[in-house]
């Protein structure tokens, strides 16, 4: 028998304020949150919908490092911008708070209090890194080394981003610190821990009930765990900036980030204005659903829970949709990298599109595996989709009511039989979009959305009400039907298109929201005014998609740069091989071309005794009369070299910058020519 809920609880992963948002966050947990939260709220149900900035753990330490600022200074500064960013983007939290604030800082400490009084940890001394120079331990984050699955040197102490595995540190291979750069020494410190080990009985009871609703991917890895068996983690840290452990012989140590996180969704949900917050998380008619990102499953599905049934009192998650992840334009979206779109950016390079991001991220998002976000794909959404389809069905019924009956909704008369079957058929639609929405299912929703629309395209582009001259209570029937749909789809588009929905409803003066009236093709009544407030989607031209592709084509040519390292010196050598060498200072007085060779360049040196011609592979960086009358350094004594049928009398000393250009060593003013090099 199934549970009655009376309301929902729903949360959006938390995220780190250590920077802005981007497409990968959208597209993995706030744009599928929010289209489930605005569909329940369509439906008349009781919804808390809550999130939040985490700004505890390394990745705030580290951010505040780099840019040579405090911790607090830094999630002051983030929590802003991204917080303006969801209002912008009209993510509709009825809470979007933070994790700094005193009061989560009670909460998690209560909790951690209460489940050590219950013996529910265990008190742990193990070897952990030490930076001797930084004189702190360090956190997985600070810790850096060869993974020992794929060979990538620059490997975290958490995991590897270049083959995903999870690590430890102790895993890791030549070890350095990122705070000094040194290599860490081991020593012991004593945290506490859960145990999960103990705590796996339940964990799998809890799990395994989910085994029909569940994600197949949420559900696997939760297996996955439990079939390697839990060991017990560490839920206190040895750091500086997080919540202080609240026991007294624990000086130094904060909160692990993953153990305050979580609570961080009830903490903020007691934020709600006028609302008893305990009904939200811990009555039993009380459906509790987390939105999330792949990589925290364990964390919202095993521990967490883990933490709640300890302390006792509060409901365990109902359902825990996980999302893969979305990459762009074919690699992973990296925020060290700055590969990534930015949705502040966004905002100001996109006005009032925020609903095209919106559809491209929900009909490409990565539900069951990782999705690829391209800007080809994005402009083709627009244009094929929303354009030519949603669009288009709407402007067509709009500007044909406005040309032929003054703006105002014509009767309907008797419906013909393609009439009947056409509604019959959008009927069933929001009920089959509502089980799609309810089953996590965001992009068969979608789909089913927008097949409304090309519904509505097919039956005007049918009975081509344009033509129709001698038939005007047909014509009228056929319009008033057009705007049934119209207003219909009003409804449909609340969970997906927000901004387009309300901009419909201001067209149509029809300010409902009510997903129990959709199906339903008296909306609106005749005589009703109607406005053309213009189109609901603009064209996305090709050159304003090439300028997005070439920005991040420039951010790849930066990091290129950035990450060129310099060489590593050549083996020593000892000063009498250096005296060997015979660099002198001389003048081109002749630089030509050579024959059949994109790289050479033929050029004449007066070396102070004669001139003598050296042939230079630095054709394609210079232009032979440019350079003629330069002093230069170059290698006298070389012995001579035949290329391309001619002797080649020294080497031309150069520079290679890291875009690959190159540059002449030459003296800082002006030297007699055969000046010796020492």
């Amino acid at each position: 028998m199934s549970k009655t809920f009376n309301r929902t609880t729903v949360t959006a992963a938390l995220i780190y304020a250590n920077g802005p948002i981007h497409i990968g966050h959208l597209a993995g947990c706030y744009i599928p949150a929010d289209t489930y939260v605005r569909y329940l709220r369509a439906k008349g149900h009781d919804v808390a919908f809550v999130s939040g900035t985490d700004e505890h753990g390394v990745p705030i330490t580290i951010k505040a490092k780099k840019e040579g600022v405090s911790p607090q200074e830094v999630v002051d500064k983030y929590y802003t911008i991204i917080k303006k960013s969801f209002e912008d983007f009209g993510i509709g939290f009825d809470i979007y708070s933070r994790t700094s604030k005193p009061e989560h800082h009670k909460l998690s400490q209560e909790i951690f209090t209460t489940l050590y009084d219950k013996g529910n940890f265990i008190e742990e001394s193990s070897e952990q890194y030490f930076d001797e120079v930084a004189n702190q331990f360090l956190a997985d984050r600070y810790i850096t080394g060869t993974c020992p699955v794929c060979g990538n040197e620059n490997a975290y102490g958490d995991q590897c981003e270049r083959c995903g595995t999870a690590l430890s540190p102790m895993e890791l291979k030549n070890p350095k610190s990122t705070l000094s750069g040194s290599n860490p020494v081991k020593k012991t410190t004593t945290n506490w821990s859960l145990p999960l080990d103990k705590m796996q009985p339940a964990l799998e009871e809890y799990v395994g009930s989910h085994q029909n609703d569940w994600k197949s991917n949420v559900y696997g890895q939760c297996q996955s765990w439990l079939k390697a068996g839990l060991l017990p983690r560490a839920m206190t840290r040895d750091l500086d900036w997080g919540i202080k452990v609240p026991l007294k012989n624990a000086e130094g140590k904060v909160l692990y980030v993953w153990f305050d996180a979580p609570i961080g969704y009830i903490t903020f949900t007691k934020e709600l204005k006028g609302q008893d917050w305990e009904k939200y998380w811990k009555a039993d008619d009380t459906k509790i659903v987390h939105f999330i990102g792949k990589d925290n499953i364990v964390f919202h599905c095993l521990i967490f829970p883990a933490m709640l049934m300890a302390e006792g009192s509060y409901q365990l998650a109902d359902n825990v949709p996980a999302f893969e992840f979305m990459n762009l334009e074919g690699d992973k979206i990296s925020t060290s990298r700055n590969w990534a779109v930015w949705l502040h950016e966004y905002l100001v390079e996109f006005p009032d599109k925020q609903d095209v991001l919106r559809y491209a991220l929900s009909a490409n998002g990565p539900e069951n595996k990782d999705s690829d976000f391209t800007w080809a794909d994005f402009q083709a959404r627009n244009n094929n989709e929303l354009v030519a389809i949603f669009g288009n069905f709407v402007n067509r019924a709009v500007v044909l009511t406005e040309k032929n009956y003054d703006s105002k909704v014509p009767p309907r008369g008797e419906l013909t039989d393609f009439d009947k079957l056409m509604l019959e058929q959008l009927a069933e639609m929001p009920k089959k979009i509502g089980e799609s929405l309810e089953n996590f299912r965001f992009r068969e929703a979608l789909s089913s959305f927008i097949d409304v629309c090309r519904i509505g395209n097919k039956y005007l582009a049918e009975t081509e009400p344009w033509k129709i001259k001698d038939n005007p209570e047909r014509k009228a029937s056929i319009l008033n039907i057009g705007l049934q749909i119209a207003a219909n789809l009003s409804i449909l588009a609340e969970p997906f298109l927000p901004f387009t929905a309300q901009k419909l409803r201001d067209m149509l003066g029809f300010q409902t929201k009510d997903w129990a009236k959709a199906g339903n093709f008296d909306l609106l009544a005749d005589g009703q005014n109607i406005q053309n407030l213009g189109l609901l989607f603009e064209k996305i031209e090709d050159a304003t998609m090439q300028a997005q592709v070439q920005k991040l084509l420039d951010t790849k040519k930066m990091n290129e740069l950035e990450n060129k390292k310099v060489s590593p010196l050549k083996e020593e050598i000892q000063y009498e091989d250096f005296a060997k060498m015979d660099i002198r200072v001389g003048t081109i007085t002749a630089a030509e071309k050579m024959p059949k060779s994109k790289k050479l360049l033929k050029l004449n040196i007066n070396d102070g005794l004669e001139n003598r011609t050296v042939l230079s592979g630095i054709a394609e960086h210079f232009e032979p009369e440019a350079i003629i009358g330069k002093q230069v350094c170059f290698l006298a004594n070389l012995a001579p070299r035949k290329m391309m049928g001619m002797d080649s009398q020294g080497m031309i000393l150069m520079a290679e910058n890291q875009d690959g250009s190159l540059a002449f060593l030459e003296p800082s003013k002006a030297v007699w020519n055969g000046a010796m090099v020492n």
